[in-house]
């Protein structure tokens, strides 16, 4: 395989290098900061209850209204970058989430922290559709898989800001400050205004409103089948995140540092699983690269939860999401071949989020189950049980492995 440097200049010859790395750029900084606002949340959920003299499932209620909201923020930012273009809509989601992120750390009690949560929702809904679109439309199918890789651990990367966010902001100013912090994405709209092109493939299609509803209701069965997909993996993945470092402090007994090394040490293995797993997807196909991952993530569990040792349980924790966002990683490529091109912000973007939607409750369940079982036993019997239907999910799907998308 090409360096990503050099299969960053032959993507397309339709697109110019620097068309092309700045566009994967700011894709992928909007989905990093993105993620930081929304897992600085998860650190600091006792802290939270606290405050407010709420129970931890109370405050992780506020993270179910976030991921319950994002299928509305798909639709809405979706349908404008199919409608509109990618750049004007993608500028307008950060400004929005940032701005909220920044009046949840000013909420005055709990209704109006979780009102302001439900409303990051949106903005967080809308950004993955139009920054994955705008990103899989730069590259070439030969090596798109590894570079949906790259984008999807954005999301990793998020997660380890904001363990460092937790690590040297929280222990002196509080659970608050993190919350301003995520005010700086802002700031990424400059970048895209100035650097970023609209993309090429959008300014070949251009559909009107028409166009988009028909390409909605011509492919109905697809978009049920990629809403259960995404239902599946979302239990995955935040069945295995937001309250891993609530058990690491409440059941494991662990220090705010220790938790949030630990952090860093699991998002290091989930951003190199997903660019191995995007890579192989390129010469396994898809479906082949999904399945393996999560299967590999079932058989890792037991290590991920009950290790008496720090050191085991770190490194369980590191195969764990280095498998579970190994499977991720292919998602914004496998979504992008799936979707028609009329409407790929919005369809990928709807199909993400409803599954979002339909897994929203994974951290509250969670919690309600850890309340009378324990968290280490209701997390590792919630994750054997998703992970076995995932795998069935993803060997009864269909792939268009290596599609063109420049139209």
């Amino acid at each position: 395989m090409k360096s990503p440097a050099a299969a960053i200049v032959s993507l397309e010859r339709r697109i110019s290098r620097s068309e092309a790395a700045h566009t994967l750029t700011a894709s992928f900084l909007g989905w990093t900061l993105d993620a930081f606002d929304f897992f600085v949340l998860v650190f600091v959920l006792p802290t939270i209850a606290a405050e407010y003299h709420r129970s931890v499932a109370d405050v992780a209620f506020t993270i179910t209204a976030t991921l319950a909201m994002r299928p509305l923020g798909a639709i809405l930012f979706g349908w404008l970058a199919d409608r509109y273009g990618r750049r004007t809509p993608l500028m307008a989601d950060i400004i929005f989430y940032s701005v909220i992120e920044v009046l949840s750390g000013l909420a005055p009690s709990y209704h109006v922290f979780l009102f302001l949560r439900a409303l990051y929702g949106i903005g967080m809904g809308g950004e993955w559709g139009v920054g994955a679109a705008l990103a899989m439309e730069a590259v070439g199918p030969k090596s798109r898989g590894f570079f949906s890789g790259l984008l999807q651990e954005g999301y990793a990367v998020g997660y380890l800001l904001a363990a460092a966010a937790y690590f040297f902001v929280f222990p002196h100013f509080g659970w608050r400050a993190l919350f301003f912090v995520g005010g700086l994405p802002a700031l990424l709209t400059i970048y895209i205004r100035s650097k970023v092109p609209e993309s090429q493939a959008w300014e070949r299609t251009r559909p009107t409103a028409h166009d988009v509803a028909r390409a909605i209701r011509s492919n109905l069965a697809p978009l049920g089948y990629l809403v259960l997909l995404m239902t599946m993996m979302n239990f995955v993945s935040h069945g295995t995140q937001d309250l891993y470092p609530t058990f690491l402090q409440k059941q494991r007994g662990l220090d705010a540092r220790t938790v949030a090394t630990i952090a860093v040490i699991y998002n290091v293995g989930a951003l190199l699983g997903g660019l191995m797993f995007g890579y192989f997807s390129d010469r396994w196909g898809r479906r082949w690269a999904m399945g393996s991952a999560v299967t590999l993530a079932a058989l890792i569990v037991p290590f991920w939860i009950y290790p008496k040792s720090l050191a085991m349980l770190s490194a369980g924790a590191f195969m764990m999401q280095f498998m579970v966002q190994g499977a991720w990683g292919i998602v914004p490529a496998h979504l992008a071949e799936l979707s028609p091109p009329q409407v790929r912000g919005l369809f990928s973007g709807v199909a993400y989020q409803s599954g979002v939607f339909f897994a929203s409750f994974a951290a509250f369940g969670e919690a309600l189950l850890a309340e009378r079982f324990g968290y280490g036993a209701a997390m590792a019997g919630t994750a054997a049980v998703v992970m076995v239907i995932t795998v069935i999910v993803i060997a009864f799907g269909r792939e268009r492995f290596g599609a063109e998308l420049s139209s």
